[in-house]
């Protein structure tokens, strides 16, 4: 499983491998990602007062408006600047080395990004024919926040990219060599992450499936090339049609252009469309890891 690009990429993790020093740097993650969050509930509460806090916290959870969705994204600011800390702190290595070569990120997100975004095109056009999309934001208004919203996107899906297929995965690698370990246990975290069964309802744990297979695609896609880069842009170009264009109804659905005509907690459509979402995240994998190699 290891490979050249992916030895370089442990490289700088191998110098402090010691488990001691992963345990305290995920709780460390962990404390400036709260200490984030609690920076965003104290501007949240000067600007809307002790009365209003309490909604607009509901709406920031649930990024049921615009300017909710943004502070959402902006609550994973915390989550980037984490890592970057950890690495610089406790295993004395550059905040670069999380990433990958530079010219390699750059690239392999570009062309997963691309790629990613080319084939959910169709995708969209073929679910437009049995469904029929909800409008959601007005197209002026929709494209009045896009900029912002696109740094969003950049932050949050960069935020779990650093954590997950950076931090946790060379650190574990650096220690371990079974793929088990280094390539299984980030995804399986990062797939529980995402249980709520508050908005998912029954299907709770096909959403925890659905995220855990996206983290051992980006994972895979991490090892093969030895950047973040096709991860992230795969992370990005996935998030900004499900956020950004046509968003499941009542799931972080404020900056969508459209809404989805079901729930997320739909019981007869959502498990067979996830099925759907599998098989397509199988080929796109397979499709990148070709034109990636080349």
């Amino acid at each position: 499983m290891f490979n050249p690009f992916f030895d370089r990429y442990v490289d700088a993790a191998r110098r402090r491998p010691q488990i001691w020093r992963l345990i305290v740097g995920s709780i460390l993650i962990a404390l400036v990602y709260l200490a984030g969050l609690a920076v965003l509930f104290c501007l949240v509460w000067l600007a809307v007062g002790s009365e209003g806090i309490g909604v607009w916290l509901d709406r920031v959870a649930e990024g049921s408006t615009p300017t909710a969705m943004l502070l959402l994204m902006a609550s994973f600011i915390g989550m980037a600047l984490g890592p970057a800390i950890v690495v610089l702190a406790i295993h004395k290595r550059s905040v670069a080395s999380l990433f990958g070569p530079a010219v390699r990120v750059v690239r392999d997100f570009v062309i997963a990004a691309v790629t990613v975004l080319a084939a959910y095109s169709i995708l969209l056009m073929i679910w437009s024919l049995q469904f029929d999309a909800l409008p959601n934001l007005p197209f002026g208004q929709w494209l009045t926040f896009l900029p912002l919203a696109l740094c969003g996107l950049l932050v949050q899906t960069l935020a779990e990219e650093l954590v997950f297929r950076a931090y946790l995965m060379q650190q574990l690698a650096a220690r371990f060599r079974s793929p088990l370990i280094w390539l299984l246990l980030p995804s399986l975290l990062f797939g529980a992450l995402h249980y709520s069964p508050a908005t998912a309802g029954a299907n709770a744990w096909i959403v925890v499936i659905a995220a855990a297979g996206f983290g051992l695609v980006a994972a895979d896609l991490t090892r093969a090339t030895g950047s973040i880069g096709a991860g992230w842009g795969y992370h990005f170009a996935n998030n900004f049609v499900a956020m950004l264009i046509l968003s499941t109804d009542g799931a972080l659905s404020g900056l969508a252009l459209f809404r989805t005509p079901y729930s997320l907690d739909d019981t007869e459509l959502v498990p067979l469309l996830s099925l759907g979402d599998l098989v397509t995240m199988v080929l796109l994998w397979a499709i990148l890891r070709r034109v990636l190699r080349r």
